[in-house]
């Protein structure tokens, strides 16, 4: 494999703060907190404007159809800053795995036509597979008759905020995948540990679906792959966040007289979960590089980053809200957001656990006895 710069770049950094100020401005923790009482109102209008104003939705579309034709890197950044403010948007969904799996050269008319749609912020897509559904494994498909569509597909991430599903179809021979309006589905919330990215249940009833794929199964296990190498930027946002809000807690909270921060075993606690995000990062931009790269040890780079990041995001949360004491408690204070989110990740796209026994496969390492 070739050495890859894992150094953010100038526009990597321009484009940090820029998708930062309009968190800052947008975002505010209170409005995200509001979503566990079911007022969506933050959604949409934080989509459109990373999507459309930020034109972030087109981040990862081709220049010939309309995007913006940039890399995984700079997704990453994105999702890096989305994490640290548990931004409930569906870039990970639409304009990371949808986007990927439409972006391939066996697209048919109409597939072509969607990914100039989404590039452009016009419409929203999601896969229509559980979140929980990993690059290697079985891939859940619906069936087909006469040109309509029945099954149903449980714990769809983004569905609830899609125009378009992107649904694996069985065809006897190999799976097809087929553009479907989502409002022509039935659509049931589900009351998710993340309200920030909800989960639904998909019902298709005999709904038309159009073809957007010619080698569909390719085409989803890519997308699936990219979805893994970059959330584990979106996890590392979240684990940074944790310890940055730590840091700066205890440097002002006082006990007993004395700054909190000042505890030597505090201190060993924090140095401990600064060096995890610290090795985060480092494997979070490896799998983003490798994919923005097309390596061939890709595969490797995100399983690493999966085993390693997902775990860490959840250890950082816990550890903040641990030593936020009571504050941390409240439902006022945003870190059990952040909490939330971290482990809701953790089984996205796979488990710890499954990219770690899929690294061992990738590396020619026998399971322990």
């Amino acid at each position: 494999m070739s050495e890859l710069d894992l150094l953010y770049t100038d526009v990597e950094d321009d484009l940090r703060a820029s998708v930062r100020d309009l968190l800052a401005d947008r975002c505010d923790p209170s409005s995200v907190i509001a979503l566990y009482d079911g007022d969506r109102a933050l959604v949409a209008p934080l989509w459109k404007a990373l999507a459309t104003d930020l034109g972030l939705a087109g981040l990862l579309v081709p220049e010939e159809h309309g995007g913006a034709g940039a890399s995984a890197r700079e997704a990453a950044v994105v999702l890096e800053e989305l994490g640290a403010t548990a931004a409930p948007v569906p870039f990970l969904t639409s304009a990371v795995v949808a986007t990927t799996v439409l972006t391939t050269d066996v697209l048919t008319g109409t597939g072509g036509d969607l990914l100039a749609e989404l590039g452009a912020g016009q419409r929203t897509a999601a896969l229509a597979v559980p979140l929980s559904t990993t690059p290697y494994g079985a891939i859940p498909a619906v069936r087909a008759a006469d040109g309509r569509l029945t099954g149903t597909v449980t714990s769809v991430a983004g569905a609830l905020e899609a125009d378009v599903l992107l649904v694996p179809v069985d065809t006897g021979d190999g799976l097809a995948l087929h553009a479907v309006t989502a409002a022509e589905t039935t659509r049931e919330p589900v009351v998710s540990l993340d309200m920030t990215r909800q989960l639904a249940d998909v019902r298709l009833d005999g709904v038309t679906g159009t073809p957007v794929v010619a080698r569909a199964e390719a085409a989803i296990r890519r997308g699936l792959l990219a979805g893994a190498a970059l959330l584990a930027s979106e996890q590392l946002g979240v684990a940074r966040w944790c310890l940055d809000e730590t840091v700066a807690y205890l440097k002002q909270r006082k006990q007993f007289g004395r700054v909190v921060g000042g505890f030597q075993a505090l201190k060993h606690r924090l140095a401990d979960l600064a060096t995890g995000v610290d090795g985060a990062n480092a494997a979070a931009r490896h799998a983003a590089a490798a994919l923005a790269a097309g390596e061939p040890d890709l595969e490797v780079a995100t399983a690493v980053a999966q085993a390693f990041c997902s775990d860490l995001a959840v250890t950082a949360a816990e550890e903040a809200l641990q030593l936020h004491g009571g504050i941390g408690m409240t439902w006022e204070h945003p870190v059990h957001l952040y909490l939330k989110r971290a482990k809701a990740d953790q089984i996205a796209f796979g488990t710890a656990g499954a990219h770690r026994a899929r690294l061992g496969e990738l590396v020619d390492l026998p399971p322990a006895p």
